[in-house]
Order: structure tokens, then C-alpha cells, then sequence
């Protein structure tokens, strides 16, 4: 088998891939102010474009696929592309990345198709503050949506907030007690500036002041990851069914374990979410691409993959592209 190694010997075995830029929230730290771009029909990959892809990928190594947006719930046949990918035997993982707007309607659907693990963005349990992050009053949708999950069986459930000073973060105890009552994953993710949106790096607050505040709820007991897990430094307090976890992308950056690739919904490759660096599929996959020229695209693309990400220099710059339409 080809193999997807880069120049640190780190083996890319991991493709998060953006089926839609479209999204039924307007995030703070994702929506620009204003009227927000949106891809034309046309230059979306086609769900057999991304099988093909990721058949591809499969050959070169890639075991592991999570289907992100925008919001994926809203594009048309989304729940008919899991069932499709869930079948191929070589995944070994298949996951997926919600607001949960949409998901207690779907939810038994998304597992019958043979999903199991999900994740729900959620940054804030205050009905009120919840509209003013995402610009809709739709809180109460997405908790039914998260326990609806859970009743069906959905394991694990993992709880993503994107902690922000001054915005949520008299919320992390809170969020951290979830995971005293549920088997719930929580994770505190450190806001990233990426694209043009209406967050600003003065809102950051990094995981060693967020781990040093969940503290308080009792002792956290590292948890061994797992060989398919993320990059998240996991914990459990004695007794609880849950976890808490950290992504800690800026003050201990795990470049140099990162296995992703990312797919955008218009085609295009990233190597990494915080470089705006990308080899395009699109053009290739429309005009009688061969697989080998496809295969040349993933290699060309793991190759230029750097050892650690740009906002890691001390003139580091944010991320151009928007948020929604890199995929989460």
C-alpha cells in the first residue's frame, strides 16, 4: 500500500471533508459581519466526486474519515453519503461534525446509516447567550438534538466549545459538570483567528487557564488516548461518566503528531487548517483526471506539509479562508 508520509515521517491517515459552506447558524468566531459568500452550486464536489476521492485516499492509506460543513445536515442526501462511506470496509472510522440544529430530527436516520460517534459544537448552555454566539435562538433544538442522540446510543457524544474570555468563559465550570452527569466528551477548544469573522485574538483564552479553572470541580485523571483519537489531552474526574478534554492548537500545538487532511467542499486539499496553502482536485476530477493524477495530488499536497503550523511564528498571520468553508 502507498502511504501518505510528509517530510516530518508523519503518517496522514486522517481526511475531514466539507461536503457544504452553507450553514444554518452565523457563528461569532465564523460569520463575518454581513452578507456571507457562498460557493455556487457548481463548483461544490459532487458526493460521487468525494467517493472517488476518498476511494483514492483509501489506497494511499486513509482509515479514518469525518464528514464536516458549514453544517453537513443541510445539504440534500448527506445522511445517504454516510450510509455509503460507513459501508466501506477499509474505514475504520467514520464520524461526524454537527451543530445539531438539525439532529434530533435525524438522528436515528445517522445511526441507522452506521454512525456512532458525533460531535456538536455548543458554546453556551444559556438559551440568550447561545442566539448572540451563533445569531438564532435555537438552543433548545440542539440540546434535544444532543439527548436524542444519547438515548439512541450515539458513543461518544463529544461536546466541542470554543472557549472565548468575556464571551463564555464563566461557562467552562458548567460545561465541565456535564461530564459528571453524562458520559458525555467535553472539549474545550482554544479559539484560532481564522477568515474574517467578528472574534478577535483579545477573546482567546488558552487551555492551561481553562484546565486550571475545571480544576475546582475535583481532580482530573489523565485518559490514555486511544490509537483513532484526536489530538485532545483527555481527563476524567474520579467517579464521573464523562471526560473533559483540551485542543490545545495554539499554546501546545501537537503539529508534530497532526495525521489530518482536509477536503473543502469546492475541491481543494489542505494539508493544514491553519496555512492557506492547498493543491486543487476540482479541475482535475472535471476534465478526465486519471487516479494517478489524483494520487499526485494528495502526495503533492502531504509534501508540502509544514512542521508546524503558521501561527506558531512570531509574525504570524490569521488564516484567510473562512472557517465554513474549510470545514471544522
Amino acid at each position: 500500500m502507498n502511504s501518505l508520509i510528509d517530510r516530518e515521517n508523519r503518517h496522514l491517515n486522517y481526511l475531514r471533508i466539507s461536503i457544504t459552506d452553507r450553514c444554518n447558524l452565523r457563528c461569532l468566531y465564523c460569520a463575518p459581519d454581513g452578507r456571507i459568500p457562498r460557493l455556487p452550486h457548481s463548483q461544490i464536489l459532487s458526493y460521487e466526486e468525494i467517493l472517488r476521492l476518498v476511494n483514492i485516499g483509501i489506497g494511499l492509506g486513509i482509515s479514518k474519515i469525518r464528514i464536516t460543513g458549514g453544517e453537513p445536515l443541510v445539504r440534500k442526501g448527506a445522511i445517504d453519503l454516510l450510509r455509503r462511506l460507513t459501508a466501506i470496509p477499509q474505514l475504520k472510522d467514520v464520524s461526524l461534525t454537527t451543530n445539531g440544529v438539525l439532529l434530533e430530527a435525524n438522528a436515528q436516520r445517522i445511526f441507522d446509516a452506521g454512525i456512532r460517534r458525533i460531535n456538536v459544537s455548543l458554546d453556551s448552555l444559556q438559551r440568550e447567550r447561545y442566539a448572540h454566539i451563533t445569531g438564532y435562538d435555537m438552543f433548545d433544538r440542539v440540546w434535544a438534538g444532543i439527548q436524542r442522540a444519547h438515548e439512541i446510543g450515539f458513543a461518544p457524544i463529544k461536546i466541542n466549545i470554543v472557549a472565548m474570555r468575556g464571551i463564555n468563559d464563566d461557562e467552562i465550570i458548567d460545561f465541565g459538570k456535564l461530564s459528571l452527569t453524562y458520559p458525555f466528551h467535553i472539549r474545550f477548544i482554544e479559539y484560532m483567528p481564522i477568515g474574517n469573522s467578528r472574534t478577535r485574538s483579545r477573546d482567546q483564552i488558552l487551555a492551561p487557564e481553562i484546565q486550571d479553572r475545571i480544576q475546582a470541580l475535583g481532580e482530573l485523571i489523565p485518559v490514555e488516548n486511544g490509537q483513532n483519537d484526536g489530538p485532545a489531552r483527555r481527563f476524567r474526574i474520579a467517579g464521573a461518566p464523562g471526560e473533559i478534554g483540551f485542543i490545545s492548537a495554539l499554546s501546545h500545538h501537537f503539529c508534530d503528531r497532526c495525521n489530518r487532511l482536509r477536503l473543502t467542499a469546492d475541491g481543494k486539499l489542505r494539508a493544514c487548517l491553519l496555512s492557506d496553502h492547498y493543491e486543487p482536485f476540482r479541475e482535475t476530477l472535471r476534465n478526465g483526471g486519471t487516479d494517478e493524477q489524483l494520487i499526485n495530488i494528495f502526495k503533492t499536497a502531504v509534501s508540502k506539509k509544514s512542521a508546524k503550523h503558521q501561527l506558531c511564528s512570531d509574525d504570524s498571520q490569521p488564516v484567510r479562508d473562512q472557517m465554513q468553508g474549510i470545514g471544522g
